[in-house]
């Protein structure tokens, strides 16, 4: 089911949040996929909501990887995809793509851009540890700025950082993690009223609340259901309070956002 807020005969961006930190990004004829996770098993953790639609990782024109740990850059889900697909990833992760055998790659540090199509991509700083091992890697994570016909922010996994401000009033969309895939959430998160903070420093014309509801151990959803339903109902709350000109919309996984994005 789509939602929308698309005018009558205007251009339009088109979001699906297809789970976790996957997204589909529908924009300028250009197909964009953020942090592909699509099985239905992640190591400890299993997909419990938002089966993949085949079409959704078709004819995909570039995939952006915010960074290594495992339920953001996964080499099972990758293989889904066309071998010859552009890969946009931060220092670190090229080297992973390349032992798997995938050539296609493009490497962004923060403040530096890429266009696809006639969309330009920049990768922005995250406050996140992003090494695939702990104490022993050198990948980096970024987030990214899509701009084309829409503005639209990815955060990846991040907290706060003081240069979220830089974007203040310039982001149409932003898609800021309220959560994880399991009870507790280590450092270098955002938690539903640490993405509401961010909200209120970048204010965003909407906010789509990711990370959340897709993924979680084998076994705790009977008993911790609530983690799996709650935090963007909870963002959305502490939202209205500190960024109350910021329109939340929750889409479960599997659902669409249609924005309007002409004049």
């Amino acid at each position: 089911m789509n939602k929308s807020l698309l005018a009558a005969g205007s251009s339009f961006t088109e979001i699906t949040y297809l789970g976790h930190a996957t997204l589909l990004i529908e924009m300028d004829g250009v197909r964009l996929l953020t942090d592909p996770v699509l099985q239905n098993r992640i190591l400890h953790l299993n997909r419990l909501r938002g089966e993949i639609d085949p079409q959704n990782i078709e004819d995909i024109d570039a995939v952006l990887i915010s960074h290594a740990h495992w339920d953001h850059l996964d080499i099972g889900s990758l293989n889904l995809l066309d071998p010859d697909t552009l890969f946009i990833v931060p220092h670190g992760v090229d080297k992973i793509l390349r032992k798997n055998k995938f050539h296609n790659i493009q490497v962004l540090s923060p403040c530096e851009s890429t266009t696809v199509g006639g969309v330009s991509i920049t990768a922005t700083q995250a406050d996140h540890d992003g090494a695939r091992y702990r104490y022993f890697g050198d990948e980096l994570a970024v987030g990214y700025l899509i701009d084309g016909l829409s503005t639209i922010y990815f955060a990846g996994d991040t907290d706060i950082y003081p240069e979220m401000v830089d974007m203040e009033g310039k982001v149409d969309v932003a898609l800021l993690p309220v959560w994880g895939w399991g009870p507790t959430l280590g450092g270098g998160h955002l938690d539903p009223a640490g993405a509401a903070a961010a909200a209120s420093m970048i204010q965003p014309k909407v906010v789509i609340p990711i990370h959340w509801g897709t993924y979680f151990p084998l076994g705790l959803q009977w008993f911790m259901r609530d983690v799996l339903i709650q935090p963007p109902i909870t963002f959305k709350r502490e939202a209205a309070k500190l960024a109350p000109d910021v329109n939340v919309i929750i889409l479960p996984p599997g659902e669409s956002l249609l924005l309007d994005g002409g004049p």
